[in-house]
């Protein structure tokens, strides 16, 4: 019997027909950016700059990190923490960074509160221009609608749409979600999820088991939007 053969990781352009399509973990140079294997991007206006076009006033110390085999629409944007302004005076104009004289009061707009990293699960489906505000955790499975605006955390199997996004139902009852949860299968090793692609792409949770490794696990590595998105 023939082993399937897994799908490459490490190549940007999956789909050397559509260049549209990017694989995000090879493109990445940013240390502030941290991307699963096999979540991709497609836009067709140069979507090989995601980190300087859909990821806006990155300039740290907080972080992007995105799971693995997420799915990312045309346009999808990321603001970080950068894009905050003061808002506990009379008016939010940053009048320092104009220069002259009113750069010696940067120390006002230096070392603003922030919301922490951004995280996203892992299978998260992000629709067309969907928009995702600093320190926003959004879990596991997710699907985020095309316009959403995310300003709040997303739990785990969540379908929200809308500006600002609310939650329009969960993909799953919490006790299968706590079933795919432990199943985990985006950690099971490469060849196996080949094997067994259907049953991922369309079987039923019982399905799912039945065709899980014996032993499966969270890699100490991935992120943990689970524990910030309580349902």
């Amino acid at each position: 019997m023939i082993s399937p053969v897994p799908a490459d990781p490490t190549v940007v352009h999956p789909m050397p027909e559509q260049p549209r399509v990017v694989l995000l973990k090879p493109l990445i140079t940013s240390p502030l950016i941290e991307v699963g294997e096999f979540s991709y991007y497609d836009d067709p206006d140069d979507p090989t700059a995601f980190a300087t076009r859909n990821v806006l006033y990155h300039y740290g110390p907080e972080k992007l990190v995105i799971g693995k085999f997420c799915a990312l629409g045309e346009g999808v944007r990321f603001i970080m923490n950068g894009a905050n302004h003061r808002m506990d005076g009379p008016s939010t104009f940053p009048f320092p960074i104009m220069g002259g004289s009113w750069s010696e009061h940067f120390d006002l707009i230096t070392g603003l509160a922030g919301r922490g990293d951004t995280v996203v699960g892992h299978d998260v489906w992000f629709g067309y221009r969907s928009m995702v505000m600093p320190g926003v955790r959004i879990g596991h499975g997710a699907i985020i609608a095309s316009g959403s605006v995310v300003v709040d955390d997303v739990p785990d199997y969540g379908i929200v749409g809308g500006n600002p996004a609310r939650l329009i139902r969960r993909r799953y009852s919490d006790a299968d979600i706590d079933r795919l949860l432990e199943l985990a299968w985006w950690d099971w090793p490469l060849p196996h999820i080949t094997e067994h692609i259907r049953t991922i792409m369309s079987g039923s949770i019982d399905d799912l088991e039945n065709a899980a490794p014996r032993h499966t696990g969270k890699s100490p590595q991935d992120p943990p939007p689970s524990s910030a998105t309580d349902r």
